[in-house]
């Protein structure tokens, strides 16, 4: 096994350096601001409104929507195409399903609940990041939520189990890397999120995944500890 230390110096079961903030956005709903390591995005709420064209509109309930967006210079790696990609909306997917479980949109029959978020830097982790930053920015806009979602991506990189993964370990080349993108809900202990890209030994994979319980456990703290330090400094107000 190569690969016995990080290149970043980090331990393996440990995170990059997390930074987060709510309401940074003065005309959206609800905002918020996560950065992980050099993956920073940004989360932009609006909503509940009316859903047009009407024939989209779900009389029982609201719809989530999401729009995820790598800004052209933002990677690590090769430039990012500007404008929507396969690999774009396949996020913006994953990221409306990652969240939809916990978000009750009973109350806005025929509306919609719209969530942009964009990256203007990333080294890796991106879809995670923004997932994060999302389910803050929900929160904000004081959408009923029956928890707040972290995510984090774990994997193995040349037989070593690792916990957020940078880019430089995502392309490893030395031996089989496996990226898995997880989202985790605290109070059912359900994953909403679970991708890879790669190859794992179920063995593994298990260890891995229990390892991101931990780590989203250390993000859902972060993310509940911004949200507090906003609504602390409007009732001081």
């Amino acid at each position: 096994m190569a690969y016995k230390k990080r290149l970043d110096g980090r331990k393996f079961d440990e995170l990059r350096k997390i930074d987060a903030k709510v309401g940074i956005i003065k005309n959206a709903d609800g905002s918020a601001y996560f950065r992980i390591g050099k993956t920073v995005a940004y989360a932009a709420v609006y909503g509940p409104r009316d859903l047009y064209p009407k024939f989209l509109q779900d009389p029982k309930k609201g719809i989530l929507r999401c729009n995820y967006n790598m800004m052209p210079f933002s990677g690590a790696g090769n430039r990012v195409r500007p404008g929507p990609s396969r690999r774009s909306r396949e996020i913006s997917y994953v990221t409306e399903n990652a969240l939809s479980p916990v978000v009750n949109l009973e109350d806005f029959p025929n509306a919609v609940v719209d969530v942009f978020i964009e990256l203007p830097q990333t080294d890796a982790g991106s879809r995670c990041a923004g997932i994060c930053a999302a389910s803050m920015a929900l929160a904000d806009a004081g959408i009923i939520m029956k928890d707040l979602v972290s995510a984090v991506a774990v994997g193995i990189v040349d037989g070593q189990i690792c916990v957020d993964l940078n880019y430089d370990e995502e392309a490893h080349e030395e031996g089989d890397v496996a990226d898995v993108p997880v989202a985790f809900i605290p109070s059912t202990g359900e994953f909403s999120l679970l991708q890879m890209d790669g190859k794992i030994k179920k063995k593994d994979l298990m260890k891995a995944l229990e390892m991101g319980k931990k780590a989203a456990q250390t993000i859902i703290d972060v993310q509940r500890k911004a949200l507090k330090a906003k609504f602390e400094v409007d009732n001081n107000e």
